[in-house]
């Protein structure tokens, strides 16, 4: 049986443990190579609980992705709190997007996004699943600038409109930083995606000297 789990745990609990273990297995192994059984093992049930609590593989696909994404904007909302300005809390978006890897992070998380795009390019009801993962990201994005709109810190400027472009700009730096292009590396991708928005928003912003990597978690795909 795998650490931290128990044959008698609550139901939620028992969930909770599955997901981790489809994330996990799927970060490192890839969808096509993850059985049901092997997520099974991991989490110390048995498939026919696994396939109880989740009916397909697909569907354990898109959960487990929720399930990191949900880690991932108990983080971010936190530390959005704890910022004072725009310019702060866009900085934090980029930074925990643009890793290959953040602390504390499912390894090979970015794998779990790779994975449900494949599949949403041909099955339309995973597709409904990426449409609304994505429009939560963007809809982060654009409450951001808001916030900066009411303080005064970014003028009149579309919200919406500028989360479309901004989080597709991030989506495309954050792949080459998660494959490890050795032209798009962390820094580079932070220095783009800061110089669009503060160009976008007229915020003033600068690169500074020093590495972008954040000290929290880093984004499950995005990053």
């Amino acid at each position: 049986m795998a650490a931290g789990t128990s044959a008698s745990a609550p139901p939620d609990l028992r969930r909770e443990q599955m997901l981790s273990a489809a994330a996990e297995l799927i970060g490192e192994r890839g969808f096509s190579e993850t059985r049901i059984a092997d997520v099974a093992r991991r989490a110390g049930a048995s498939p026919a609980l696994v396939i109880y609590y989740f009916a397909t593989k697909d569907q354990l696909l898109t959960e487990a992705l929720r399930f990191s994404e949900e880690a991932f904007y108990r983080t971010v909302t936190a530390e959005l709190d704890t910022l004072r300005t725009a310019r702060e809390r866009l900085e934090l978006l980029v930074r925990t997007t643009c890793v290959p890897q953040g602390e504390g992070e499912v390894p090979g998380a970015w794998g779990l996004w790779f994975d449900l795009w494949a599949q949403a390019f041909r099955h339309p009801e995973i597709a409904k699943d990426r449409i609304e993962l994505d429009q939560r990201w963007r809809d982060t994005i654009a409450q951001v600038v808001r916030d900066g709109q009411a303080t005064g810190e970014i003028g009149d400027v579309d919200a919406d409109a500028f989360a479309i472009t901004f989080s597709a700009l991030i989506d495309g730096l954050s792949i080459q930083v998660a494959l490890q292009d050795p032209v798009v590396d962390p820094d580079r991708a932070f220095s783009i995606a800061m110089a669009f928005a503060a160009r976008e928003l007229d915020v003033a912003w600068r690169p500074r000297r020093g590495s972008t990597r954040p000290a929290a978690s880093g984004r499950s795909r995005r990053r």
